[in-house]
């Protein structure tokens, strides 16, 4: 099978492509708008892009409450979002509007960071403070803005809870990352396994 995007012509019930790019890791963004009033979204378009200096970037489908506080302050957080807050993540994903606190449609406690004023989800394992660095709405091969804007910020404080540290390490297995698959599915990190990168001095016998 092969199909051209242009034109989309799958012949599936449904696009396959969120499927085929996954899992994707899920940005469970906490902002505060110019009121002081909290938001918090979940994001299946976010991954690192960098540890040195560290930096994360989401995408969001046209402008949201979120970008809109980013904009504003110049500041957001990204918590974790794990199995045992699942539920939680879809609740705060609710099309509501501006003036809704959704840390507490959800049931959260919302945090003030420690460097950032965004508050975080004090019930998850861990949470990133982020500080601005660009927001950019690229361009199409014609030449047409994407409706998708991506956020790029830079880490600049980290929490952890220590019941996910064993060994020196975060224990994938007890943290629980959600990941976004394509239609409704989602996965976690419970089922994990190693492999170890090869070096080509250590394969030429």
């Amino acid at each position: 099978m092969f199909y051209e995007t242009d034109t989309n012509d799958h012949g599936l019930a449904h696009d396959p492509f969120k499927a085929l790019v996954s899992p994707r890791p899920i940005g469970w963004i906490g902002t505060t708008d110019p009121d002081g009033t909290h938001n918090l979204a979940p994001y299946s378009f976010f991954n690192a892009i960098s540890d040195n200096p560290k930096m994360v970037m989401f995408a969001s489908d046209g402008r949201k409450h979120t970008l809109s506080n980013i904009e504003a302050s110049r500041e957001f957080t990204v918590s974790l979002a794990s199995r045992h807050l699942a539920e939680k993540v879809n609740l705060s994903s609710i099309d509501a509007p501006a003036e809704t606190d959704e840390f507490a449609h959800s049931g959260l406690t919302a945090r003030i960071g420690t460097l950032v004023r965004a508050p975080y989800v004090a019930e998850a394992f861990s949470a990133l403070e982020c500080k601005l660095i660009d927001i950019v709405q690229p361009t199409a091969l014609d030449g047409t803005p994407s409706g998708y804007i991506m956020t790029i910020g830079q880490v600049v404080g980290i929490h952890i809870d220590s019941v996910i540290v064993k060994g020196g390490k975060i224990d994938m297995p007890t943290a629980a990352p959600l990941a976004r698959l394509g239609y409704r599915d989602y996965c976690d990190g419970a089922v994990t396994f190693e492999m170890i990168r090869p070096k080509w001095d250590d394969q030429r016998g």
